[in-house]
């Protein structure tokens, strides 16, 4: 069967070195260059992929471009102004659910894991055609492509034939192989950021010798940074600019290049960037603004510049970005326009705000936060924080990240990088555009839920291990205690004080933020009054008043330090008359140093002016304000919980029937359909385990009434139509009915009413009441960025009043339907709650994650409600259902490396 072009898999990808291809489908035109291709390789190149010396090029190009995207797919990889092909890929369906794969790159990019991306995405096309296994013929001497199979994460069986080695594996994605995926992620990644940070020579085009200047600012920092490499100010109205010789052109430059900064007018970015392109240029930082930010002709201008770079294989950080910066021993990098420079430290931070970037660097110095590397990404055009994150989880240098996002390029990609750093690293984000503005017109009551608010990020961060700050402020609060401090080891809280007021302040946001201010044991009491003065209170918060020495609050530190009782330390200080705000901080500092276990220490000192400098000179982190530090230590807290934790699993059902759900929602698509029918509904549940109370579909009133009959005993009558949404508030839900002529009254009335209203009744379900338990809503919305979401919540009539619902983001793993029925508000009504019988948690949690799997497995479901669930001692059960559905959109590559 053809089948059109498929311009949804075309995407782009990252090599190992770092650099890109486009990879796309092949085209029956694009028979020309690939007989070129074929007689560009070299001759081993030829005889590994065609098996002789004497090849009919014509013949062959002939063949690999006759396709038709089913049973005969290819793949070119492309790079160049030109777009020549630089590898090759295809399969030819040799006998049902089989096919035979072969692959040839050019020698140029051999080794850089172009032929295990090509595999990935022809195993891809293969599956979504029914073909299940991939055979190759491999010579015995061509050991690159054999380990290249043994190394691609599919599970592959070799045997030695006659004359070659035969090579069979499944076309599936299997865990293993998308582990590998990830693993060549991570090393392409790590690579394109080494090339930004750790270059050997830096054009800055654009260099101006006019005060003010951008092109001037970034010359001047990037000398005054100890950069060691070469630096060439590129100027066409100067011979020098700054005491360095200036060039006329990138191509006048006499050495090599590795990054080039560009400070021009944004109408020359895209020739500027060719002739660093043609210069050997590996990356681009472009601090120019007019690009997708500025209209759609500067939109056009940022697509211009991106073709430049995928031509060429180059990496872009911006355009309309501030620049980046390295203080990491051995090297030295500013090519910001930043007034001022951070000291050198442990923190990373990556911003898509070029303002909030300076203000991060003006604040580091006040908090004594110390930089590791720094990059305004602006408009990431190309690269994102998620390729820094993969660069920061391996930098010895770097301690934690920062990041300030506005929004998600690839959250799913976000997702899993930041949870594998956050296992090694804290990340601390800040992430903007909580707003209701732009939200989606929703539906569904999950939809509803959903829509404009800021849940679905929520979830993606606490699946992942982020801390999120909600202001700047609170970034830097959080920063300085991670990057001075152990992570703290538990939710235990002592307080040092010398004022009564501000310490219950602490202790009551202490508790606020879920932290615990236990009491002391009789014995530490009794060794703090030994050298408090009487009137000091030795509770916990420990209040020595206000006439407390610096000796008293390192003594009094190191005593509660030593109490394994607490996990951490918030030390206050207001100035009294007579003691010196810097006494008390040289004391707190040395208690600090001379604690014999890992505790973190937080001070906090109440006047702004000594406040400001202790937190400029001190290694401790230090507040102006008691709820500050206590929020700041909450934050890690929950983080270092969610590190203890087991990696939890993915969901997965081996009894799920995922080829049957296909084929019901392709049929619905098919006929234009954007609701399914009760009927298609149950079966579509049905195929992931997720049951149902029996239940007839009818058309008539009449026929309500007769499946009643047949049913026995009480049921409900429930008046299905697209429109139909909040049954009960259009009389189209009647419950506890009995017996074919109640039934049946019913039914009329529910027709009489919604043709009132100007409804279309499609159907009636006639379904067997259940027993009394609580209603849930179980629901699935997908969202244009995130992919699909998944809601549990208070169900019934009253959903989006309630508002009480937990949210995850799809895949889930084994352990988040628990979660998020046990973070309900109404969790006690399933434990017994008032002698009402116990809900079968498990069965509950088990519906969430089926839900999850058919969401995961399905894009084409745009919308699904189950509402209500009924969760009993008896198990869970779905009581209404509602899918729409919609073509899917292209998306995200289903392994990482690449994107669309």
């Amino acid at each position: 069967m053809s089948r059109g072009y498929p311009a949804e898999r075309e995407a782009d990808a990252v090599l190992r070195d770092g650099s890109t291809v486009h990879l796309r489908p092949v085209r029956p035109a694009d028979e020309g260059a690939l007989r070129d291709f074929f007689a560009g390789l070299d001759p081993t190149s030829q005889a590994f992929r065609f098996f002789s010396g004497a090849i009919d090029f014509e013949g062959v190009a002939r063949m690999m471009a006759s396709v038709d995207y089913s049973s005969h797919y290819g793949l070119i990889a492309e790079r160049g102004a030109e777009r020549h092909p630089v590898g090759h890929g295809v399969y030819i369906e040799m006998s049902e659910g089989r096919a035979e794969v072969a692959f040839a790159v050019s020698g140029s990019l051999q080794g850089q894991g172009l032929g295990t991306i090509l595999l990935a995405h022809l195993a891809e096309a293969a599956g979504d055609s029914g073909i299940e296994t991939f055979h190759a013929e491999v010579l015995p001497q061509n050991h690159r492509m054999i380990e290249m199979f043994r190394q691609s994460g599919f599970p592959v069986e070799i045997a030695a034939a006659a004359d070659c080695l035969r090579v069979e594996f499944p076309t599936s994605l299997s865990p293993p192989a998308l582990a590998r995926f990830e693993d060549r992620d991570r090393i392409a990644a790590r690579a394109s950021v080494s090339r930004f940070l750790e270059p050997s020579s830096i054009a800055v085009v654009g260099a101006s010798r006019r005060e003010g200047a951008v092109g001037g600012a970034v010359l001047r920092n990037l000398r005054q940074s100890g950069f060691p490499g070469a630096v060439y100010p590129v100027n066409p109205q100067a011979d020098s600019v700054q005491g360095l010789p200036a060039f006329a052109s990138v191509a006048a430059i006499p050495g090599e290049l590795d990054l080039a900064v560009l400070a021009v007018k944004a109408e020359a970015v895209a020739a500027v960037a060719r002739e660093c392109a043609a210069k050997g240029a590996h990356s681009l930082v472009v601090l120019s603004a007019g690009f997708s930010e500025s209209g759609p002709q500067g939109s056009e201008r940022e697509r211009e510049l991106l073709a430049v770079c995928r031509e060429t294989g180059m990496r872009l950080i911006g355009p309309n970005c501030l620049g980046i910066l390295d203080t990491r021993p051995g090297g030295g990098l500013n090519v910001t326009f930043a007034p001022n420079a951070p000291p050198a430290g442990n923190v990373a931070f990556a911003t898509q705000s070029g303002a909030l970037g300076l203000a991060l660097i003006d604040f580091a110095a006040s908090r004594s936060l110390g930089v590791s590397s720094f990059a305004s990404l602006g408009n990431r055009a190309d690269v994102t924080a998620n390729d820094l994150l993969e660069f920061w989880e391996e930098d010895e240098s770097t301690r934690l990240a920062l990041a300030y996002i506005e929004s998600f390029t690839d959250p799913r990609r976000f997702a899993r990088v930041a949870r594998r750093v956050g296992r090694r690293k804290p990340l601390v984000v800040v992430k903007s555009g909580r707003s209701a503005s732009g939200a989606r017109a929703a539906s569904s009551h999950t939809g509803a839920l959903l829509a404009a608010s800021d849940r679905t990020t929520e979830a993606l961060f606490e699946q992942s291990g982020v801390i999120r700050a909600e202001t700047l402020s609170e970034l830097l609060d959080v920063a300085s205690l991670l990057s001075s401090q152990p992570l703290v080891a538990g939710p235990r809280v002592g307080i040092v004080t010398n004022a009564g007021g501000p310490a219950i302040m602490c202790a009551d946001a202490c508790e606020a933020a879920g932290l615990e201010v236990p009491e002391l044991p009789a014995e530490l009491r009794e060794e703090l009054a030994s050298f408090l003065a009487a009137e000091a209170s030795t509770a916990n918060p420990v209040d020595m008043i206000a006439t407390a020495s610096a000796e008293q609050y390192r003594r009094a530190i190191g005593a509660l330090g030593a109490w394994e009782g607490i996990d951490a330390l918030i030390a206050i200080f207001i100035r009294p008359l007579q003691t010196a705000s810097e006494d008390i901080a040289a004391a707190v500092e040395q208690a600090a140093a001379e604690l014999e276990r890992e505790i973190p220490l937080q001070a906090v000192f109440m006047t702004p002016a000594e406040s400001a400098a202790i937190a400029a000179s001190s290694r401790l982190p230090t507040y102006l304000f008691p709820e500050d530090a206590a929020r700041a230590l909450a934050k890690t807290v929950r983080h270092a919980r969610w590190r203890e934790r087991p990696q939890p699993a993915a969901a997965s059902f081996e009894d799920v029937r995922e080829a049957e759900a296909a084929a019901i929602l392709a049929e619905a698509l098919g006929a234009g359909s954007e609701w399914l029918g009760a009927d298609e509904c149950a079966r579509l549940l049905d195929c992931y385990g997720i049951a149902m109370p029996k239940a007839v579909v009818v058309s008539s009133a009449e026929a309500a009434g007769e499946a009643a009959g047949e049913l026995g005993g009480a049921v409900a009558l429930k008046a299905h139509g697209p429109a139909i949404l909040h049954k009960s508030e259009l009389g189209a839900v009647r419950a506890g009915l009995r017996g074919v002529e109640e039934v049946t009254a019913a039914a009329r009335e529910m027709d009489a009413a919604l043709a009132e209203a100007e409804l279309e009744r499609s159907s009636f379900l006639v379904q067997r009441m259940v027993e009394q338990g609580v209603e849930l809503l179980v629901g699935v919305a997908s969202d244009p960025v995130f992919g699909p979401v998944v809601a549990c919540g208070a169900g019934g009539t009253a959903v989006e009043l309630l508002g009480d619902v937990a949210v995850r983001v799809c895949p889930l793993s084994a352990a988040d339907g628990e979660a998020m029925v046990r973070s309900l508000a109404i969790f006690p009504m399933l434990t017994g709650f008032r002698g009402q019988p116990a809900a079968d948690l498990d069965s509950l949690a088990e519906l969430v994650l089926r839900v999850g799997a058919l969401a995961d497995s399905h894009r084409a479901i745009a919308e699904l409600d189950l509402n209500p669930v009924i969760a009993t001692p008896g198990g869970a059960l779905a009581v209404d259902a509602r899918v729409r559905v919609t073509p899917p959109r292209p998306g995200r590559r289903p392994w990482p490396g690449t994107w669309s």
